[in-house]
């Protein structure tokens, strides 16, 4: 196809499939994300109708890149698709522990402050942002987010936020490991009214040193960047009053944004059925953890032998093609929409790896290696994610094999980089004296 005929195809496949509401926007210059509201599922969709009405297909590694910005991006992937270059994955390197002295004392790399700094859990980054602030290594709490809670609800369904998921064991640990209590002021038994009233009044009389955080719907807010474009979009922020009494300072720093909006949308926001949730902590109250408190929370989150999303996601699978509870195989794709949200999450291990590596001060390129098999195994989730939307919309229960040859293929990637992860653990306790797990678990710890 030409570049016309791709481009026509893709209007027709917003317009007729999709049912685009932002059509009016459609150009060749229209941005995916901000002018026609398209998430990364969504332009996978686009993928998948262009490869089954179309017949024009893209290799794997050009489907889960998706560095695209503009439909000009996306229209020249098929007009000039690239030769598949084979395995996305690379093989990993065997973990050499190395010390780099020179590189941690010129604050190289992995050791500087320009070390790119990871946003994929909000309740994480609102607390971590304080942490940070008190000039404190932040990166030690993202051990618990790689592997951070999802639920699978009872229609099989993946789902990043849920009744059933709360934040206890990250205001446990952040409380034990920082020292600072992070308070629930939204009372789950009030009124959506009451709980605004609460909140009000913590915003007017809260010290300078205080983060208010509070749980909106982002899909309410257009102003700010909604990558997924999800729809509820549960999200925490944290609130400040301005000289305007009309408007909010509002800081995200799950997105890396601080900016006013006025206030009456903040709180349309906050309404929203779809969301309830609030916590006020004090940063004067941070202290930094300490090497025994890392440890003990290092093991409270660490799952070695067990990923705990594809194997969930391999459960939702095989329950549509077994039809359980009168499950449609057509209703997978929707069944697993959020894997995405979830799976970015697995960025985390950079934090967990740049801990361990400042710490003990090893070689930079050893890390970049890792950063490399981290960036492999969140392209594979993507690819996983198209595979499943082929095997949902066309019905095909052969594709069902492909599907699970990437789960396994995810597996071995986090089991490799979570083998490494476990052994740098083991020297960064043997550098330290502990034992590699508390004494009162002594029958499984290796001194």
């Amino acid at each position: 196809m030409t570049y016309d005929q791709i481009l026509d195809a893709i209007g027709t496949i917003l317009r007729d499939k999709l049912d685009n509401q932002h059509i009016d926007a459609f150009a060749p210059q229209a941005r995916l994300n901000e002018d026609l509201y398209l998430d990364s599922v969504l332009i996978l969709e686009i993928m998948l109708a262009l490869e089954l009405d179309h017949g024009v297909a893209l290799p794997e590694d050009v489907i889960s890149r998706q560095d695209l910005d503009t439909v000009d991006d996306l229209a020249r992937l098929f007009v000039k698709a690239p030769e598949p270059s084979g395995t996305l994955v690379k093989p990993a390197k065997e973990l050499v522990l190395a010390r780099a002295e020179r590189e941690a004392a010129e604050q190289i790399g992995v050791h500087g402050e320009d070390f790119v700094d990871i946003k994929v859990h909000c309740f994480v980054s609102n607390v971590c942002h304080a942490v940070k602030q008190r000039q404190l290594d932040h990166r030690p709490f993202f051990f618990g987010v790689w592997d951070a809670g999802f639920a699978v609800d009872k229609s099989w369904r993946l789902a990043y936020h849920a009744s059933e998921i709360n934040h206890d064991f990250f205001r446990d640990w952040f409380e034990r490991l920082y020292g600072a209590k992070v308070r629930q002021w939204y009372r789950p038994g009030a009124t959506k009214e009451e709980n605004l009233a609460t909140m009000l009044e913590l915003l007017e009389r809260k010290k300078e040193s205080e983060y208010l955080m509070v749980m909106l719907d982002l899909f309410h807010l257009p102003e700010r960047e909604n990558k997924f474009n999800q729809n509820p979009f549960p999200h925490y922020l944290m609130l400040e009053y301005t000289e305007d009494p009309a408007v909010w300072m509002v800081l995200d720093p799950d997105f890396r944004w601080e900016g006013r909006i006025e206030k009456q949308k903040v709180i349309n926001a906050i309404m929203q059925p779809t969301v309830a949730g609030g916590f006020i902590f004090d940063a004067a109250d941070i202290r930094k953890p300490s090497a025994v408190d890392l440890r003990d929370y290092f093991l409270a989150c660490f799952h070695e032998d067990d990923n705990l999303l594809t194997r969930a996601t391999r459960e939702v699978v095989r329950a549509h093609l077994e039809g359980c509870d009168g499950l449609q195989l057509a209703e997978l794709s929707t069944a697993l929409r959020e894997l995405p949200v979830i799976s970015i999450r697995k960025y985390a291990l950079e934090h967990g790896f740049a801990f361990f590596w400042r710490s003990l001060q090893l070689s930079n390129a050893e890390f970049d290696t890792i950063c490399d098999d981290i960036e492999s195994l969140i392209q594979e989730f993507k690819a996983l994610h198209y595979a499943i939307m082929k095997l949902s919309q066309t019905g095909n229960e052969a594709l069902a094999a492909r599907v699970f040859e990437k789960l396994d293929v995810l597996d071995a990637i986090e089991r490799s980089l979570k083998r490494r992860l476990a052994q740098t653990y083991r020297v960064w306790c043997d550098t330290r004296g502990f034992l590699h797990a508390p004494r009162h678990d002594v029958e499984d710890a290796v001194a």
